[in-house]
């Protein structure tokens, strides 16, 4: 399924012409008109007129510039040499007057060629600066006496000297400026580290405090177990003695005899008892071990990712401190709490949830690609409402609806679906009714958004009012019955089961690519666009969108809502982004996986995103760090020893199970992994 892009005029934009700069030619510096000198009574406007004729004489009839290489023809008309010689090749008559006219009835016109090199030479000296006109006329041989020489070189020293004092002071007040700013920049980084040191100070006491609590509990916890021991081991201790003392009083031989080999195989051989304490002790130490193993990773894993963990923990922690600075400016008397503050609270449940895990765990697999059919992109892919159930829809127009815990408990080479529905059209979307267990809905090629009655197998309602392939469908998560899609006729719907028209209509100027109500609301849909844009709406007035936000390169594949105030996008730039719809800003852009032109599924949960990629891995990462935590590669077995054609697979749908480790991912050859979370 490729991108879908929107379609331009044949005719690129037009560049906006400029206007030319005239020629500078004699006509623009030639000297007042005689006239005008003869007579000084005449007003300006006359003078201007009669600069204007004369310049117009110059003019050469043919290009309309100033003469060059002036020749003059048979019939007394002058033109440029190129000019005539040009039109001469093509036409035998005067250009003025039309009479015939051949190359050898023209002549140099000398005066003319004259007069305009003079009045180029007066208008250059008119603009030229007064240092060059000095320099003209001692080029020319101007008369100079050398006492006016001394106090020129006198006046010219002076000048240099002052010039150069000016340019040296510029030069110190631009030095000095860098420096302020560049002090005063250094000085405010000094007080940010200087602040961020007191947070992490703070916060190493507080953890160490915590740190100590724990030891103490563990310690009280260890000798109150051992107590209890020490109590079983007395109650049983008085048994074995009455008994050894019974056999004593009995005076026989035999059973002295027998109590001392019991010694002796006691010293010998271990009782079962100090067995038990044994395997224990063993069972302590790999556990220990396996504790110390995972640490250690734990480690690598921090230090792999240390600068977005670092910037992470540094914004939390400001902004706790600024929230508590504006509480305790509005209120002085408040007072600060000891211990962990909220923001070293946050950044500990990041720390440990980013730093749990380390790869993804394939727990079992479906293959349910017709060998002998192409058709297998699994388009979508969606747990219902109570995650019993997961549906998937693709190009191969069925909508197959498996079992969970089947797929998983049951081992099986070919799992087949509990409900399998048929379609006319290749379908692109799928959503389950969060209300109604048994309700899903679907987007297809042709622009036609069905509902589906899971249990009965029939489709309950048919919309068909988009004009063109319909990419997304999603439900209400607050509303039941409201349902929006979106399509590439560039509308947005939304409709109602209770309705057999659509209630509500966004026209947009670009292909809609993918749609999803926020799930705390029934008013605010968020749109993705092949515009590069997320659009996101209050249907209460949708003659604008409430905000626009922009930053991808590409079209909008995917919008998806990871709480009521945090959305994430992909697109085919090969990035996913974070944004909060609530302040209206961006939070961060995700970078790793390779996605230029299919759709390869996102999905959200109130801690990871999950994405696919063109070269048929699944990426994983979360929310707080920019970085992929783990990724998974679809290696098919039977494509192992061929690595070009498994390279033209691609991740095509992937879905969590609610806030759970466990991920479903489907490829476009139509394999569908259960991956979990692992550490």
């Amino acid at each position: 399924m490729d991108e879908t892009t929107t379609t331009t005029s044949s005719a690129g934009p037009l560049v906006p012409a400029t206007k030319p700069e005239p020629r500078i030619t004699t006509a623009t510096m030639s000297p007042p008109s005689p006239v005008a000198a003869a007579d000084p009574s005449m007003s300006g406007f006359d003078v201007a007129a009669a600069s204007a004729e004369v310049d117009r004489d110059l003019m050469c009839p043919i290009c309309m510039q100033t003469i060059k290489d002036a020749f003059l023809t048979a019939c007394g008309h002058s033109f440029c040499y190129m000019c005539i010689v040009t039109h001469l090749m093509n036409k035998n008559d005067c250009p003025c007057c039309g009479r015939h006219l051949t190359n050898g009835q023209l002549f140099p016109n000398f005066l003319l060629d004259k007069l305009l090199k003079k009045a180029s030479a007066r208008q250059i000296s008119k603009s030229a600066s007064p240092v060059e006109q000095f320099r003209r006329a001692l080029q020319q041989g101007c008369e100079v006496s050398v006492k006016e020489m001394d106090t020129l070189m006198s006046l010219l020293s002076e000048k240099k000297r002052r010039m150069e004092q000016e340019e040296a002071e510029r030069n110190m007040q631009i030095l000095l400026d860098f420096l302020h700013c560049l002090r005063k920049q250094k000085v405010d980084e000094l007080n940010e580290i200087q602040t961020d040191l007191q947070y992490i100070k703070e916060d190493i006491g507080a953890v160490e405090r915590h740190r100590m609590d724990l030891f103490r509990a563990r310690d009280r916890h260890t000798v109150k177990l051992r107590m209890l021991g020490d109590d079983s081991t007395a109650k049983a201790w008085p048994s074995s003695v009455e008994r050894n003392s019974g056999s004593l009083s009995s005076g026989s031989r035999g059973s002295l005899g027998g109590l001392v080999q019991n010694k002796v195989d006691s010293k010998g051989q271990p009782s079962s008892h100090g067995l038990q304490r044994k395997d224990s002790a063993c069972g302590l130490d790999s556990q220990h071990l396996s504790q110390s193993g995972l640490a250690v990773m734990r480690k690598k894993r921090i230090h792999a990712q240390f600068s977005d963990l670092q910037e992470c923990y540094l914004q939390k922690r400001r902004q706790v401190a600024n929230s508590q600075h504006r509480e305790e400016e509005r209120d002085p008397n408040l007072t600060r709490r000891e211990g962990y503050s909220v923001g070293l609270a946050d950044f500990q449940s990041v720390l440990s949830t980013f730093t749990r895990y380390s790869r993804l765990r394939v727990i079992a697999e479906i293959r349910h690609a017709d060998p002998f059919h192409s058709a297998n992109i699994v388009s979508s892919i969606e747990f219902n409402r109570d995650d019993e159930l997961f549906a998937t829809a693709g190009v191969s127009r069925r909508i197959k609806v498996f079992d969970f815990s089947s797929v998983v408990n049951e081992p099986a080479d070919l799992h087949c679906p509990v409900v399998e529905m048929s379609t006319l059209s290749k379908l692109s979307c799928l959503s389950w009714n969060k209300f109604t267990k048994n309700q899903i809905a679907s987007s297809d090629y042709e622009g036609i958004v069905t509902v589906w009655d899971v249990t009965t197998r029939q489709s309950v309602m048919e919309y068909e009012e988009h004009e063109k392939r319909a990419w997304s469908v999603d439900f209400s998560r607050t509303e039941p019955s409201m349902l929006v899609s979106g399509s590439d006729d560039c509308k947005v719907k939304i409709w109602c089961t209770k309705q057999e028209a659509s209630v509500l209509n966004i026209d947009m100027k670009a292909n809609i690519c993918c749609v999803k109500y926020n799930p705390g609301s029934s008013y605010h849909v968020a749109v993705g666009s092949a515009d590069h844009h997320i659009h996101y709406y209050d249907l209460r007035n949708v003659s604008q969108p409430l905000h626009v936000f922009g930053g991808h390169r590409k079209a909008v594949s995917y919008v998806k809502f990871l709480s009521n105030h945090e959305l994430a996008s992909a697109s085919t730039d090969s990035t996913l982004r974070l944004w909060d719809v609530k302040e209206n800003v961006p939070v961060r852009t995700f970078r790793g996986h390779t996605n230029e032109k299919n759709f390869v599924g996102l999905t959200v949960n109130a801690e990871y995103i999950a994405c696919g990629s063109e070269t048929n891995e699944v990426f994983a990462y979360h929310k707080e760090i920019s970085k992929p935590v783990t990724w998974h590669k679809f290696v098919l077995q039977d494509m192992e020893d061929n690595e070009e054609d498994n390279g033209s697979y691609f991740i095509s749908a992937v879905c969590w199970k609610s806030d759970t480790p466990t991920l479903l991912a489907a490829n476009s050859q139509g394999t569908i992994k259960v991956l979990v979370l692992a550490a």
